[in-house]
């Protein structure tokens, strides 16, 4: 049987930053195992690579590394992978006839670029217009945290945090901007430290100029306080 080997092309897609669906790309089986299996698992894998590095696992100061990594893997930065984490996010009537857009802007993005698993770092600033439901404004924060905790790539966390606000409010005017640093750009290949990624999705009414415009001038106000 011939195998085609096509890791120049997986490479070519990590270093470009592309990203091959707009769903995280997850097995079947990917909860099968317990959080803590997975940690078992993991800190042995996360010590068979620091030992092939020659570090000495011996010392004080390594010997809980791979513990600490595995823990860290499962239950915080790549803890949006288990949908059991996903926020609540409760509507209420918008009784009060708010008829205006309603924005939540630099919301801290903590994310994992999953082509070489380092940092993204960044700001997201999410907004909608109610069709009659609004939700509770530390719920935007949550989604785009849950949405963040996994391996991502930017584009595909902007359009997974619209599409689950678009779900909640029952409307498809929402709408997202990402700014972030990506450190496999930062602290790696071309090492650009200065350079940041945007990217944009908007839904419904937010697709007209107009619209769009306003949203992205409030993005730009000045809220030092």
């Amino acid at each position: 049987m011939k195998i085609n080997d096509n890791t120049a092309d997986f490479d070519t897609i990590g270093e470009e930053h592309v990203g091959t669906s707009a769903d995280t790309p997850l097995r079947d089986d990917a909860f099968v195992l317990s959080n803590e299996e997975k940690i078992n698992l993991i800190k042995e894998d996360v010590r068979h690579i620091m030992d092939t590095l020659g570090l000495d696992l011996t010392d004080d100061s390594l010997k809980g590394t791979p513990n600490r990594v595995a823990k860290m893997f499962v239950n915080e930065i790549f803890g949006g992978l288990n949908p059991d984490k996903k926020p609540s996010a409760s509507t209420f009537s918008n009784k009060y006839k708010y008829g205006e857009m309603l924005v939540e802007k630099n919301i801290t993005v903590y994310s994992t670029c999953e082509h070489h698993l380092l940092p993204i770092v960044g700001k997201a600033h999410v907004a909608y217009i109610s069709n009659g439901s609004v939700v509770g404004l530390s719920k935007m924060n949550r989604i785009v945290d849950f949405f963040a905790k996994r391996p991502q790539v930017q584009e595909r966390l902007t359009i997974q945090v619209v599409k689950e606000l678009q779900k909640v409010l029952n409307t498809e005017d929402v709408a997202c901007v990402i700014d972030a640093k990506h450190l496999c750009v930062n602290s790696r290949g071309i090492r650009d430290t200065e350079s940041s990624t945007i990217t944009a999705e908007f839904g419904g009414k937010f697709k007209e100029a107009g619209t769009r415009r306003e949203f992205l001038d409030y993005i730009k106000l000045d809220t030092a306080f």
